[in-house]
């Protein structure tokens, strides 16, 4: 670490600890510690209690977001709150730069008290030089992807001189890739950045199973993590953004992953 990086990362374990003590304030303890704070992995740190507690996941989410507001490293992060006794993952979410990213499910329902593990995995940020490299590298790279994608599907071509607008036809669906839209019967329906892509994926090849490994690690593995549910989350969003065409769905593959289906128009 150069510069004033090792200082940026020394405040956020101390804004880690506050994430700790505002937890057990809230679950009525105030007198229990917060364990120290464990570096688990490369920006992925862990939060641990001395006695147990409960928390309600609105609380917790408000929490992260304010206070990691204040971590200039921190734009994206995955938080996943563990059981201790199997490290299964009790309650997890994402929080993005963009807020139209952010993966927040089960608010409102009160966790039951017991002994918990807070694990944050921040998304890798190019903070020195040395790095900065590879980053402009992949970003090349992950373009170029991008653009052989955009390819496979043959975009819709459209305007004047039948200009490229990167708009897909996926039977009477237009899907617009680069401005992360659905217009089906002359509606427009916004899509998330990852439900966006995650159609893509799918569009490059319609009716044709897609498995599953496939799809968590072409959306997730850049960042780092996967969660368990977020696949199926998405899936299911993208599933009630396409239901006003009946003649487009994703179906699942059983013990496989997942398909793309479009049927023919009827006349």
């Amino acid at each position: 670490m150069t510069g004033s990086d090792g200082f940026d990362i020394a405040r956020r374990e101390i804004l880690l600890r506050r994430i700790g003590d505002e937890l057990l304030t809230q679950s009525g303890d105030s007198k229990s510690r917060v364990l120290p704070v464990k570096k688990i992995a490369e920006n992925e740190y862990q939060i641990s209690f001395e006695n147990e507690l409960t928390f309600q996941p609105d609380s917790l989410v408000n929490i992260t977001r304010r206070l990691l507001a204040k971590d200039p490293l921190a734009s994206d992060y995955v938080v996943n709150v563990l059981n201790c006794s199997n490290s299964s993952v009790a309650y997890g979410y994402a929080i993005s730069n963009n807020k139209r990213d952010d993966i927040v499910a089960c608010r409102g329902r009160v966790q039951p008290r017991g002994c918990y593990m807070v694990n944050i995995k921040f998304k890798p940020a190019a903070i020195n030089t040395a790095k900065s490299g590879y980053v402009f590298g992949s970003l090349a790279f992950l373009s170029f992807v991008g653009f052989v994608l955009f390819r496979s599907v043959k975009p819709r071509k459209t305007g004047p001189g039948n200009q490229n607008t990167s708009i897909l036809t996926l039977g009477s669906v237009l899907f617009n890739a680069q401005e992360r839209q659905l217009v089906i019967n002359k509606n427009t329906i916004d899509l998330t950045g990852t439900e966006a892509r995650l159609l893509l994926i799918f569009a490059s090849s319609p009716n044709q199973t897609i498995e599953r490994s496939r799809l968590q690690k072409e959306i997730w593995e850049d960042e780092g993590v996967i969660v368990g549910r977020s696949l199926d989350m998405f899936i299911s969003k993208l599933r009630k953004k396409l239901e006003p065409d009946p003649n487009i769905s994703i179906v699942v593959i059983r013990g496989k992953g997942y398909k793309l289906e479009i049927s023919a128009t009827p006349f």
